[in-house]
């Protein structure tokens, strides 16, 4: 039987397609099927006591369909694995045991060697595709990284979009290759030793094509909302109905995709006062059912809650994004202090302190955690898209502080997030782009205007709607091959092999070296590495009786290197051995190992 799920299109054994959708409040439920462009066949369903309705045809995958409610209209499927002709139009029956998967060997990710890279399938290639992206896996292998995380690809209205206003769940995007192209990028990916994670919106849907209140209102609730409308239910009357449209989503994407892992976007938004929290059910049923998978969470108040143990009261999720030390470090690079960054003073000190504790504001109960709990970046999607032109930090700031703080971050003992284009310092933006219809692109561009005018203040925003503005946000990857590009990305590979090969799980010991300079120690057994990240002039750093205790220091890499398109440093004169003082290279971090 090819659908785990009850609900939706299951093609069965002996040419049978079994059709059910719950429609609670229906008078009658049809299914209106289109053998070819000119016919339309419509079959009566039988509800049972539940308010599920159901009927078995001939048929095969490939069928299009609706449910025709009360003898009016024709929807898509809730649980519709294809929508090829969009939203608005009707569902596919797919047949997921059809495709033939070769990724037995894959293992799973391990969450203690995570390095998350961040892409939109339809701004990394030209041809904006899941196929298109295959080729480009190994290179992602080589790079160092474990897991590609993919922003949502459910289908989503028009043509382009960031992936957040999703309008049907269960299928992956047309215009991105739909299920098949992406079970072929998930099979080649897991054939790289490269795991694929799901961005997933579970806080709400999208506006243009959300057909799910037609089939019940109960999957929403108006005792809640999001900035973006209704929340779901998950805690109301029939909640039990919604909190199964999630459950059954996840485990559609781990079962017919082989996805490896959900990051979670917005929990905050997410509201729930039963006994049992959605969040914590989701992680019970990944924890059980689906070993080496991995649920990371975003939530903007940083609710650890969500990653402490369910024995000890939390929701047992593996990962959280921690946004502290992005906003602290951005603050210190760039002087900026509005919008994310008003609560940071943007010092050394401060960045020192959230290194070793995981956190600014949640600083004590974020010690208490693994290190690998936590999700650090330089950016990601929304820091970089919610600027007013796209910019990304190697936009703002010279090339040679940028090298030193993605040595910082990479060589930390946090989960890294590497952004696209990051690794080669990419020139193209990355914008918010969006492609709905007249009355409602006008809403989004005025809320648009909204949002930036509360990080920015008065700045006019890049037009969403535009194809131009997509268009300027496509990476151009022959960047890589080039100068800079190629000696970045070649100094984020020998930081991730570094990585793998140290392997540090511990907290680090991190302080202020100067206004302008902070130090990470890890230490495990007899072996210890030292980063200093100097963001300023050449200065003179004094090294503490806690660093010098650990005997000679052997320089290992420095981002000021030639070969890392620096301007050049001695490594040799940087050796330690007993002094208590160093010369630091001006803008640039250097990397030590201790030989004790």
């Amino acid at each position: 039987m090819a659908n785990k799920t009850e609900l939706g299109a299951a093609a069965l054994d002996g040419g049978q397609i079994q059709f059910c959708v719950w429609a609670p409040d229906a008078r009658s439920v049809e299914v209106e099927t289109y053998p070819s462009q000119e016919d339309i066949v419509r079959h009566s369903m039988a509800m049972d006591e539940q308010g599920v309705w159901r009927t078995a045809l001939a048929g095969e995958a490939g069928l299009l369909y609706r449910f025709r409610l009360n003898e009016e209209w024709g929807y898509p499927d809730p649980y519709s694995r294809s929508q090829p002709e969009g939203v608005h139009g009707p569902s596919q029956v797919i047949d997921p045991a059809a495709f033939s998967w070769s990724d037995a060997g894959w293992p799973g990710l391990d969450r203690d060697s995570l390095v998350v890279y961040e892409l939109h399938v339809g701004a990394y290639t030209r041809s904006g595709t899941f196929d298109a992206l295959i080729p480009h896996l190994e290179s992602l292998a080589e790079l160092g990284v474990t897991a590609v995380e993919l922003m949502p690809v459910c289908e989503f209205p028009g043509r382009r979009n960031w992936g957040y206003d999703g309008a049907a769940f269960f299928a992956p995007r047309s215009v991105y290759g739909g299920p098949e192209g992406l079970r072929r990028l998930v099979d080649a990916a897991h054939n790289h030793s490269l795991g694929v994670i799901l961005d997933v919106v579970y806080n709400h849907l999208g506006p243009d094509g959300n057909y799910l209140a037609q089939y019940s209102r109960s999957y929403f609730t108006d005792r809640y909302q999001t900035p973006w409308g209704d929340a779901f239910n998950f805690d109301g009357t029939r909640s039990e109905w919604t909190r199964r449209f999630v459950l059954d989503n996840a485990s559609m994407w781990f079962d017919e995709f082989h996805i490896d892992g959900f990051r979670l976007d917005a929990t905050q938004e997410i509201y729930d006062g039963s006994e049992k929290h959605i969040l914590r059910e989701l992680a019970e049923a990944v924890g059980d059912r689906q070993p080496r998978r991995i649920l990371i969470a975003e939530h903007e108040h940083h609710s650890l809650r969500i990653v402490t143990a369910r024995e000890e009261g939390g929701y047992g999720l593996d990962n959280i994004w921690l946004d502290d030390f992005h906003h602290s470090l951005h603050a210190l690079l760039t002087g900026e202090r509005q919008g994310y960054y008003e609560r940071y003073e943007g010092t050394t000190a401060e960045v020192a302190g959230i290194l070793e504790a995981g956190a600014l504001y949640e600083a004590e109960e974020a010690r208490a955690l693994p290190r690998d709990r936590y999700t650090f970046c330089l950016q990601n999607h929304d820091q970089v898209g919610n600027r007013p032109q796209g910019e990304r930090l190697s936009h703002i700031i010279d090339l040679e502080r940028y090298k030193a703080a993605y040595t910082l971050l990479l060589l930390a003992p946090y989960t890294p997030l590497i952004f696209m284009g990051d690794e080669f310092a990419a020139s193209t933006p990355f914008l918010f782009f969006s492609d709905h219809k007249k009355e409602l692109s006008q809403q989004i561009t005025s809320g648009r205007r909204a949002e930036l005018k509360r990080l920015w203040g008065e700045v006019e925003p890049v037009d969403p709607q535009t194809e131009t503005t997509y268009a300027r946000s496509i990476l151009d990857l022959s960047e890589r091959d080039h100068p800079p590009g190629k000696e970045v990305r070649l100094l984020f590979n020998e930081l991730l092999a570094l990585r793998r090969a140290m392997a540090f799980r511990t907290s680090p010991r991190a302080w202020p070296v100067s206004q302008d300079a902070v130090a990470m120690l890890q230490q495990e057994g007899n072996i210890a590495l030292l980063v200093v990240a100097n963001f300023g002039d050449r200065a003179e750093a004094q090294m503490p009786e806690h660093v010098r205790a650990l005997g000679a220091w052997e320089p290992v890499l420095s981002s000021a290197e030639e070969r890392f398109a620096g301007p050049g440093v001695d490594l040799t004169s940087l050796a330690m051995d007993g002094d208590s003082s160093v010369g630091l290279p001006p803008r640039a971090a250097v990397v030590w190992r201790s030989r004790a």
